[in-house]
């Protein structure tokens, strides 16, 4: 962590101008307590979303030319290592976009490289900045739930044809589990407990590309709880994060749920934050009530912006750092080697030689 003495608000690079660059841009310019230094992208569009911030067309030319605080990579998967490495190693404060990086390998470098550097390494699951979320925190960890027995979440929605007009999208290393999905993983790590267990099953049936349509999943936590996790992005349905929780103005709303954490006193429903317990004894002979809890509503992005500055100035800790993008990683990795192999994964010690052990069997299979 920076021990730096701020006299002005941290000056944030943003690197990568595509759509989700250019809502952290926005969500920095919104955010009392950071600046916006420059935006780093080689396209010549990127001029116009960094408009009144230096542009600047790779990171090397950006150390060139200043040093800004702390630096924000929404640059695609294969990049993040790469980009994260080279802020480190200047001692730069680095957030970087989900998934932490494209494999294990290089979120491990990432992750070992911050720690032993001391340089402050966060990762951009925003839904952890959610007021909605902190509150269910606050909720699961009062023990108002008393002791979790099962966890379920859903993301199911419809992608549109043209979605897929862009080819990498149907290929391997995008689909749901990899898009989608670790959002819900990061979320019911940060909620529940740490897996010790993962069985699953994908297919690709509906539009036969390399990657899989839908997938499901059962985990098993270090508490003992029991979840399941199903996703798809070709049905039709109201119930996944973005069409519930009203985090995105792009998405269609609905009232529904998406996440239910049920234990022995009671259960959580998400993102309506409605907590149901029984009016005397815990038995389902007694009548249930059902209490909604307010929240703050602010956008996610740009409460993580403001974090990220007071995690620069020394005042606050991270609250998804490396390690939690790599433990996200891990169980998303477990996801899909258990549905490749069909046995259960401990993702806690799965390493990205097993991974390619996997894939060498199947290739000679």
């Amino acid at each position: 962590m920076s021990g730096r003495f701020f006299d002005e608000y941290p000056r944030l690079a943003v690197v990568g101008a595509g759509l989700i660059g250019a809502r952290h841009v926005a969500a920095i310019r919104a955010a009392q307590g950071v600046d916006l230094a420059c935006v780093v992208d080689p396209s010549d569009a990127a001029a116009e979303v960094a408009t009144g911030a230096a542009h600047y067309r790779s990171l090397d030319a950006m150390f060139a030319a200043d040093r800004p605080d702390g630096v924000i990579l929404a640059t695609p998967n294969s990049l993040h290592a790469e980009g994260a490495l080279a802020c480190i190693a200047r001692g730069v404060p680095v957030l970087v976009e989900k998934p932490i990086a494209a494999d294990l390998d290089g979120a491990e470098r990432m992750v070992t490289a911050a720690r032993e550097a001391g340089v402050a390494l966060l990762v951009g699951h925003h839904r952890r900045h959610n007021g909605l979320v902190a509150k269910a925190k606050d909720i699961v960890d009062s023990g108002a739930l008393g002791r979790i027995a099962a966890v379920h979440g859903q993301t199911w929605l419809r992608k549109p044809e043209d979605y897929f007009d862009v080819a990498w999208r149907g290929q391997v290393g995008a689909g749901p589990v990899y898009v989608n999905l670790i959002h819900d993983v990061d979320l019911l790590l940060h909620l529940c407990d740490r897996v010790e267990s993962v069985q699953a099953m994908q297919s690709n049936a509906v539009r036969g590309f390399e990657v899989e349509d839908t997938a499901a999943i059962l985990l098993r936590f270090e508490s003992g709880a029991l979840g399941t996790l199903t996703v798809s992005d070709t049905a039709v349905a109201p119930w996944s994060w973005e069409l519930t929780a009203r985090e995105n103005p792009a998405y269609p709303a609905t009232p529904e749920d998406c996440y239910r954490i049920a234990g022995t006193e009671g259960a959580l429903a998400l993102p309506n934050l409605t907590l149901w317990r029984h009016d005397g004894q815990a038995s389902w002979w007694e009548p249930l009530s059902a209490t909604r809890y307010p929240f703050e509503l602010e956008d996610p992005l740009v409460r993580q912006a403001r974090h990220f500055g007071a995690v620069i100035r020394g005042e606050e800790t991270p609250l998804v750092p490396g390690e939690a993008g790599l433990a996200a990683l891990r169980v998303v990795e477990a996801v899909k080697l258990s549905a490749a192999t069909g046995r259960a994964v401990d993702p806690r010690t799965l390493t990205a030689d097993d991974i390619r052990g996997a894939q060498a069997a199947d290739r000679e299979d």
